[in-house]
């Protein structure tokens, strides 16, 4: 990635939804985390690059290339580039590529950088469906290689009458290719062959009916899998066998301790030492903090999550960063050694902002 700024800031990349996909952000805006006081600001060497509903953003393991979602009916993803000489301009680094359905919600690049996998919800008539693209040597999109369908369902009317995948990742170890399904209450298990960049199906993971599993977080041993379980409101440990992609329930926990509110959580991270996990929380707006106590979650305490709708969380330098997509603002939430979180500065205004990237 291109030189950190000489001040020893953080450089991010936000996303968010723009005018022609339901809001009113930029797309991608260039923004700055000061580790030391968490304070941040925005990059005003770098203007925002306009990429049409840019709700997720992922990074090259290699190159100064970022991936983004188009999360429209039309479905498509983008490739950015971000040049060397120190300043991060953003540039579009060749046109947007179908993503293979509709609505894409996440992406990520396998671990060698040649191939990015993307996670489509899809629609009330169109099932989730998860699509390989090849990378070109730069880190441009190249042609799609496979398609995935998922199908499915569960028993939460208007949400689950089909399958809607809402995450793809890659295990710890690289083996296999995870995707939750939050409309068939499954994760799917996948091998992709880094030759054709074809999905072999390993396994289906069922997961509780009616939770909704939306993102996994794996621990830094990669034996365990906390999934934020949108549908009940629940956050809950799994066991993962890394040996056939398998996934095991272990404990769950309320994601929120709020009473009277229809919450649901979006955003799940694990810390690298392994004690603690956080999630957001959309109803209640507050980040919770669970300690991993042998594989039990136990519940640390909530705090604003510094705006509405908490929807991204990032872990960056010693904070989490959650991006509040009703009120628009971007907070950034510093971590205690005990788990707990606090809040130093006032979140910065981030319109229609859904995720973070620390590059």
């Amino acid at each position: 990635m291109p030189t950190r700024p000489s001040t020893g800031a953080l450089p991010l990349l936000t996303g968010s939804y723009t005018p022609d996909s339901g809001g009113e952000g930029p797309g991608i805006a260039a923004l700055l985390l000061d580790p030391t006081t968490g304070r941040t600001t925005y990059d005003e060497e770098v203007k925002p690059l306009h990429v049409s509903g840019a709700s997720f953003l992922a990074a090259h393991p290699t190159l100064d290339v970022v991936y983004s979602t188009n999360e429209t009916e039309a479905g498509t993803v983008s490739a950015v580039a971000r040049d060397g000489d120190g300043t991060g301009t953003l540039a579009p680094l060749g046109d947007p590529m179908s993503s293979g359905g509709a609505n894409p919600c996440h992406l990520t690049v396998h671990p060698g950088g040649e191939w990015l996998l993307t996670a489509n919800y899809g629609s009330d008539t169109a099932p989730g469906t998860v699509a390989v693209h090849r990378l070109g040597a730069d880190g441009r999109l190249l042609e799609p290689t496979d398609l995935v369908v998922h199908q499915g369902s569960g028993p939460v009317a208007g949400r689950q009458e089909g399958s809607h995948a809402h995450q793809v990742l890659v295990d710890p170890a690289g083996r296999y290719v995870l995707a939750t399904d939050l409309g068939a209450d499954a994760v799917f298990t996948y091998r992709l062959s880094t030759l054709t960049g074809t999905l072999e199906r390993i396994a289906v993971n069922p997961m509780s009916a009616g939770s909704g599993p939306r993102h996994l977080a794996f621990s830094p041993g990669g034996d365990l899998v906390f999934s934020a379980d949108e549908l009940s409101s629940t956050v809950t440990c799994h066991r993962y066998d890394a040996t056939d992609g398998t996934l095991t329930a272990l404990s769950t926990a309320p994601a929120t301790a709020a009473h009277g509110v229809v919450n649901q959580p979006a955003g799940i991270v694990a810390s690298p030492c392994g004690r603690f996990v956080w999630v957001t929380n959309r109803g209640a707006d507050t980040v919770a903090a669970f300690r991993l106590t042998d594989t039990t979650l136990e519940p640390l305490g909530e705090v604003p999550a510094g705006g509405t709708w908490p929807r991204g969380l990032t872990l960056a330098a010693g904070h989490l960063l959650v991006a509040n997509q009703h009120s628009g603002t971007l907070a950034a939430l510093r971590i205690q050694d005990d788990g707990t979180l606090t809040q130093p500065h006032p979140p910065l205004p981030a319109p229609s902002v859904v995720c973070a990237l620390a590059l």
